[in-house]
């Protein structure tokens, strides 16, 4: 009996021939199937990251599974290489230069003061013909297609290993949703089965080919009318030295190195090099002297990726030697080889380009710089790099003229074969090659404070979080050792519940981050094309909030007065008159202080309509104060998040009080036990745990910000499809006093309930001869009644009332001025609590 072989690996299985067969003639159904379920950027990259980091690590199962699967000869390092590729960070960079966004298929609002919805969808089918000379091009050929949010289909030779199939089921098997392995299709079949390479193209709305004309041409043929033919043809690079570089031995081993690197095998090796000269006898000269310098390189290493020369390729080296030397005797070339063939340097007085047999051949051709364009110009399909030594004028000018002559890149001599994440490849960028730009126009007022369309579709799904729970102390010292490329960005808390901490961002994670909070702030009723705004946040001292805000606001393009908060509130409020600011930003302890001590201007102003705060939060009572007093219209939180964090939460406009959409395109949220390490039941007040999925460096991963909070089941009226949770107070401001805990919210919820206090509240505590003493601070106001207060608090607060009554606790309750009250130096946040107890 003969055994089947599975060759095929399809959206999750090994497969043999007939049975790819078969479901060839259904892939238009497995297709349309697949393309149904949403794919999320952040699935693609955490399961890359995560085999880019098994690749990268030779003694990992997963590195030594796939090595099996390498070409005969081929160095394993070539998947450490391909796990470096396909790390989150080289990825992300990728989205990033590529579309534009580290979440480019989510639509987003184009301009935020616009009800217009753009996005890069996928194209649906991407089919994908790959080489048979270069182990990594079919897997991130894939990874590419998968990025851009397409189903893939890949053809490999029948020549080539199974190292493909395998590194997308490793891929797929990290992703335990399925959708990775549901847009995955790796073939493997001879050129000769043109039915299954009909088949594959048939319903394809992107083809991908590498290799030359004639490879190109025959996929081509079953290319379907209106799909996308994406050619990643061979190529021609060329050096070209100026006479002050080509008289420095630097360029020269310089030059050495492209072309001995992979043998000239790559598309970016020098095949050619042009002098900056008319003169025949310099090209003579410098051919001599390159060839002393090849001479002195080492041989190609016996395992190196080009081999030796096949047949075909042996037969052309001699055939082009040949010729070369016999045009000597016409004067027009000049040829220098070594006695092994193993090199041969070929100076030609000609300058139109010639194609080199590669294997560490090169043509040495004149080319004055006046004549570049109109001698290259003709072969512009195919010239890829061009390497340029020269004076920085030269180099500057000497680009200009090579890519008005079709080269699609430039590179200094010695770097022609570097490349860098995002890079453009071959004058394009691949992943909008395999995207569609779309777009969504809707109705301005229905839509007016809808930042992204598909928050009302679904809900974002992003992988599980998993590992230790983590607090301040335990992310601190590694973000002090993160690399420059991660730490580019230095924040400090603002330290109102303990000593400032330090926080460290990446400018692409800022980014970000900022535009996760402009979509909340859209959210929460802020109109971009009309509201004038005064950021009126603390600065200084490395404390984020006025910079972010400041970042937010140019994001959405909004009129912003950067005022931030300062103590001569008279000039703040003539700041805010004069260019007719109608919108507050700012902590509630501070505009709270503001208005009121500018109470008589500002409602004789009559402009202010909104206020966004955030850091702190605004009672029900002194929101009904800023509605009445004030006239100000929309009182809602600016975001929920934290220095380290970064936002967590949004208000949408039926949103009150602390209840939040959580940012579900940047994190996970936990609700956890007050005691214990387990979900609490859904709907009970239990610690809040985030865990970061965008962030480049530093893991944030099951976070234990120190807040409270509690599950609002069911979906918000608003539409949105996110999360939402209601905030109920940080774990500091829970205090264990006189044998019993006691929270600082409830005594603000009965001094504002039942007491009718408007103003802010502070609780000290400090240790007395026989007992503790309780002291509740609240700010004076004309209808403050302290021992009203301490009347609602004893009889509204049954744990307080028998500390009290076993004479285990003092009680007071003082009337102070708000000014008195303390409060952050850096963010001016009230302290809720202060402990003075030692």
């Amino acid at each position: 009996m003969t055994l089947s072989v599975h060759h095929h690996y399809w959206q999750g299985e090994f497969i043999g021939d007939e049975e790819a067969g078969r479901r060839l003639t259904g892939l238009l159904a497995a297709v349309e199937a697949a393309l149904a379920d949403s794919l999320e950027t952040e699935t693609v990259l955490a399961a890359c990251d995560a085999l880019g980091a098994a690749l990268c690590d030779p003694g990992h199962p997963v590195h030594a599974r796939l090595a099996a699967h390498l070409p005969e000869g081929e160095d394993p390092a070539v998947l450490t290489e391909l796990g470096g590729l396909i790390g989150r960070r080289e990825l992300t960079r990728k989205l990033r230069r590529e579309l534009g966004s580290a979440t480019p298929g989510r639509l987003n609002r184009a301009d935020p003061r616009e009800t217009v919805f753009e996005a890069w969808a996928p194209v649906g089918l991407v089919a994908h013909i790959a080489p048979g000379n270069a182990a990594t091009v079919a897997p991130l050929s894939i990874v590419e297609g998968l990025l851009a949010g397409n189903v893939n289909i890949l053809r490999t030779s029948s020549a080539d290993t199974l190292l493909t199939q395998h590194l997308m089921a490793e891929l797929a098997a990290l992703d335990p949703s399925g959708a990775l392995a549901a847009r995955i299709v790796v073939l493997r079949f001879p050129s000769s089965r043109q039915e299954w390479l009909r088949l594959m193209c048939a319903p394809a709305d992107a083809v991908a080919v590498w290799g030359g004309e004639a490879a190109v041409e025959g996929v081509a043929a079953h290319v379907p009318a209106g799909c996308r033919l994406v050619e990643w043809g061979h190529r021609i690079s060329f050096a070209y030295l100026t006479a002050d570089a080509w008289s420095d031995a630097g360029t020269l081993d310089a030059l050495a190195d492209d072309v001995c690197l992979h043998e000239q095998e790559a598309c970016s090796s020098p095949q050619v090099v042009y002098l900056d000269t008319e003169d025949e006898d310099e090209v003579f000269g410098f051919a001599e002297r390159f060839a002393a310098v090849l001479a002195a390189r080492p041989p190609a290493a016996a395992d190196a990726a080009a081999g030796d020369p096949d047949p075909a390729e042996a037969a052309e080296l001699t055939t082009t030697e040949l010729v070369a030397r016999l045009e000597e005797h016409l004067g027009l070339t000049r040829v220098f080889a070594a006695a092994d063939g193993s090199w041969r340097v070929m100076a030609d007085t000609r300058s139109p380009l010639t194609a080199s047999p590669l294997h560490r051949s090169v043509w040495v051709k004149p080319l004055p710089r006046k004549r570049l364009i109109a001698t290259l110009r003709p072969m512009r399909r195919y010239l890829q790099t061009a390497g340029l030594a020269g004076s920085p004028t030269d180099i500057a000018e000497l680009s200009r003229t090579a890519l008005a002559a079709g080269v699609t890149r430039v590179t200094p001599v010695g770097a022609m074969l570097e490349s860098y994440a995002g890079e453009p490849h071959d004058g394009v960028y691949a992943l909008q090659r395999y995207s569609r730009r779309v777009a969504v126009q809707a109705d301005p007022v229905r839509f007016a404070t809808t930042a992204c369309l598909d928050d009302l579709v679904r809900p974002v799904m992003l992988p599980r979080p998993a590992g230790p729970l983590q607090g301040k102390e335990d992310v601190q010292e590694p973000a002090r050792r993160l690399t420059r490329a991660d730490a580019e960005l230095y924040f400090r808390s603002g330290g109102s519940t303990g000593a400032p901490a330090l926080s460290v961002f990446s400018y692409d994670d800022y980014d970000t981050q900022m535009h996760a909070a402009a979509r909340g702030l859209l959210a929460a009723g802020y109109d971009p094309a009309s509201d004038r705004t005064a950021n009126l946040f603390y600065c200084g001292s490395m404390y984020g909030s006025f910079i972010s805000f400041f970042s937010v606001l140019e994001r959405l393009g909004g009129v912003q007065l950067p005022l931030s908060a300062g103590p001569d509130h008279a000039a703040t409020v003539r700041a805010i008159v004069d260019h007719g600011a109608d919108t507050l930003f700012g902590m509630p302890s501070y505009l709270w202080q503001l208005l009121h001590a500018e109470a008589d201007a500002l409602r004789a102003y009559g402009g202010l309509r909104k206020v966004f705060y955030g850091g702190e939060h605004f009672t029900e009572e002194q929101q009904r104060t800023l509605k009445d007093t004030f006239g100000i219209e929309v009182v809602r939180s600016i975001t929920y998040g934290s220095t380290d964090l970064g936002p967590l939460g949004y208000q949408c406009t039926e949103s009150s009080g602390g209840v939040h959409h959580l940012h579900a395109d940047l994190h996970t949220m936990e609700i956890l036990d007050l005691a214990e390490d387990r979900p609490v039941v859904p709907g009970d007040t239990g610690r809040l745990v985030f865990t970061t999925h965008a962030r480049r460096g530093q893991h944030l991963g099951r976070y234990l910000i120190g807040d409270l909070g509690r599950e609002v089941p069911g979906r918000c009226p608003c539409g949105r499809h996110a999360p939402r949770f209601e905030l109920r107070g940080r774990t500091g401001d829970v205090m264990r006093v006189a044998t019993y805990f006691l929270g600082h919210r409830r005594f603000l919820d009965l001094a504002e309930e039942n007491g009718g206090h408007r103003g802010e509240l502070q609780i000290r505590l400090d240790s007395a001869e026989a007992r503790e003493r309780l002291t509740v601070r609240v700010e004076r106001t004309a209808t403050t009644d302290p021992e009203r207060l301490r009347e609602v608090f004893l009889a509204g607060y049954p744990e307080l009332r028998s500390a009290v009554t076993e004479r285990l606790l003092e009680l007071s309750v003082e009337a102070v001025d708000g000014a008195s009250l303390d409060r952050s130096p850096t963010s001016g946040k009230l302290l809720a609590v202060v402990d003075a107890r030692g």
